[in-house]
């Protein structure tokens, strides 16, 4: 086998043709394409750059290197390429390198950028992540327009599945918090009230707290770090090991069939892990109440009911209805988006988290101030 070589001609004006023979293997050594790098930047205006490959004996990886380096300088320096000299199998590995975008996070940092280039870029990612957001949205209400009209394509299974994980599984977490969130409300309470020898008033805090907000808040909080981050990964390891893009080859929407049964199923678990969050804060502040200050438990549960009207419940319930859409969304916005890396699936995991909690805690300021304006 003879060695490697690059050789350039010119068979007619305006034509750079670069001939390719001999056997390129790494193991053997390389030709430098800076040769044709330097012709191709050569000032003279080119009408095409092509490739002849008749005496190409043996090839490997590092021929396909070089070939697409030559490719891209050529597409920078605007000279038209002619690939038909290649053999077939390089060019259809040039095709593919050529059909993924590189991903964000791969991009060439520039360290040299200035503060106001620094701002203006990640203005200009904040934009994109939200058009990202808006886009990915609406993908899910056509999904689930899909779903009610009976299109889509999913498994029932699944999303019984998920109902499961998302809900059943998630109480013995939510019962700790929700009682210890109880305990803590009843205690700062406590020190006030007793004061003003209004112990009973314990009731009131505790029951109004955790059936308006905490109770909402802290299961949303809690679904945030355990069900979002769930999604988040999981997802994300299926754009890693490329089932996400197997399920779109077979003409399967991703949406329908990964993202929408996981939004649905924690949109429909999060009222009623609200509901037994509120229960469960409450019977803790209770525990507080009965045995710390002399309340009769009659008398604390009595005052609870006294204190808690149905627009309290129901305002609640909203509430966690609107913090599982955030989580659910957010955990697969960061898992569908993730990049091709291990360590792109723990940053998606850790943004799925992040962005469920500033959400729920900026849509809780909201409906409270709403909640205020109507009256409820």
């Amino acid at each position: 086998m003879s060695a490697a070589k690059l050789r350039l001609s010119q068979p007619e004006a305006g034509v750079l043709r670069v001939q390719v023979s001999g056997s390129w293997a790494l193991a053997t050594g390389l030709p430098s394409t800076s040769e044709v790098e330097h012709a191709i930047d050569g000032g003279q205006a080119l009408s095409r750059l092509c490739f002849d490959a008749g005496d190409l004996e043996t090839w490997d990886s590092s021929l396909v290197n070089a070939i697409y380096k030559l490719v891209r300088h050529s597409k920078r320096a605007g000279v038209p390429l002619d690939l038909s000299g290649l053999p077939e199998g390089l060019r259809g590995l040039l095709d593919l390198a050529e059909a993924v975008a590189p991903h964000r996070e791969i991009q060439e940092h520039r360290p040299d950028a200035s503060f106001l280039a620094d701002v203006g870029s990640e203005a200009m990612e904040s934009v994109r992540s939200v058009a990202d957001i808006v886009r990915f949205v609406g993908g899910v209400s056509v999904s689930l327009g899909r779903m009610l009209r009976g299109q889509a394509r999913y498994r029932a299974s699944d999303l019984f599945l998920i109902v499961q994980q998302v809900g059943a599984q998630a109480l013995p977490i939510v019962s700790l918090i929700s009682v210890l969130v109880g305990l803590i409300l009843a205690f700062v309470g406590a020190v006030q009230l007793e004061q003003f020898g209004a112990d009973i008033f314990i009731a009131n805090l505790v029951g109004l707290g955790m059936v308006r907000d905490m109770g909402a808040m802290m299961t949303g909080i809690i679904m945030a770090g355990r069900t979002g981050a769930a999604y988040a990964a999981e997802l994300g390891t299926m754009t890693v090991n490329e089932e996400i893009d197997a399920l779109r080859t077979m003409g399967i929407s991703p949406i329908d069939f990964l993202v929408v049964p996981r939004i649905l199923a924690l949109v429909l678990m999060m009222p009623i892990l609200t509901l037994y969050a509120g229960l469960m804060g409450i019977l803790g502040g209770a525990l507080v109440g009965v045995t710390l200050f002399d309340i009769g438990i009659y008398e604390y549960f009595r005052q609870t009911r006294s204190a808690i009207d149905l627009f309290d419940v129901f305002g609640g319930l909203f509430k966690g209805l609107v913090y599982g859409a955030i989580v659910a969304v957010s955990g697969c916005l960061r898992g569908m988006e993730c990049g091709r890396s291990s360590a792109a699936v723990g940053a998606a995991t850790t943004s799925a988290v992040v962005t469920g909690i500033v959400f729920i805690v900026i849509a809780c300021a909201m409906l409270t101030i709403a909640y205020d304006i109507l009256g409820i």
